[in-house]
């Protein structure tokens, strides 16, 4: 054989394993394209109460209901009247005490809770004279039902006015209290003498309301 013809078989040889290898590299990436096919799909969701629908996760919760406070409501000052019986009073180291009594004068029972306001004044519907009461603590606030015609009562204590100088009181003789009901707005008014003072000197003092009309 020449060397002419060798050279030529040598390449027709090398040319059908190029053919052969392109060949099976495109039918291995052909046959793991078929292998693995892209995961495709649609989800249609199932409407809520409907047939076939999941009851893992319950029913939707309904809201709940705000809490509606039971029981008789705050005594209006309507529904009540005030007085200061100064035959029940008492005296004791330099003051006087009195129950303010709070009769519930309404159809309906009616309730009471923690401290009246308390102030002299010039007549009912007056100006007031001197600073209204302060709060005196020894009793806890409690709530009082009042039935139509019951009564409540605060203690007031009262000190006499003489216990200042007269330049630091400015004396002068009340002949009313403004009382405001628990919570309430409205003042009612009570006939009551007493020394008061015109200037900031504390007179009143006033406990909460207990059950009762007086606490003897």
């Amino acid at each position: 054989m020449t060397r002419s013809a060798h050279a030529t078989r040598t390449l027709i040889a090398a040319a059908a394993l190029a053919g052969c290898a392109v060949l099976v590299a495109a039918c291995g990436s052909s046959g793991s394209q078929a292998g693995s096919p892209a995961a495709t799909g649609t989800v249609t969701p199932t409407p809520s109460g409907s047939p076939g629908a999941s009851s893992a996760t319950g029913p939707s919760p309904s809201a709940t209901p705000a809490a509606t406070p039971s029981g008789p409501p705050p005594c209006a000052t309507s529904a009540l009247r005030v007085s200061v019986p100064t035959g029940q009073g008492n005296a004791a180291a330099g003051s006087s005490y009195y129950p303010i009594v709070f009769t519930n004068v309404s159809g309906s029972p009616c309730t009471l809770y923690g401290y009246p306001g308390v102030s002299f004044v010039t007549g009912a519907g007056g100006s007031e004279i001197g600073i209204p009461a302060t709060e005196n603590p020894a009793n806890p606030r409690q709530l009082i039902t009042l039935a139509p015609g019951q009564a409540g009562h605060a203690e007031l204590q009262v000190v006499d006015a003489e216990n200042y100088p007269p330049a630091d009181c400015g004396p002068v003789t009340a002949h009313w209290l403004k009382v405001y009901p628990p919570n309430q707005t409205a003042p009612l008014y009570a006939s009551f003498t007493a020394m008061a003072c015109t200037k900031s000197r504390t007179i009143l003092t006033v406990q909460t309301v207990q059950s009762g009309a007086s606490g003897t």
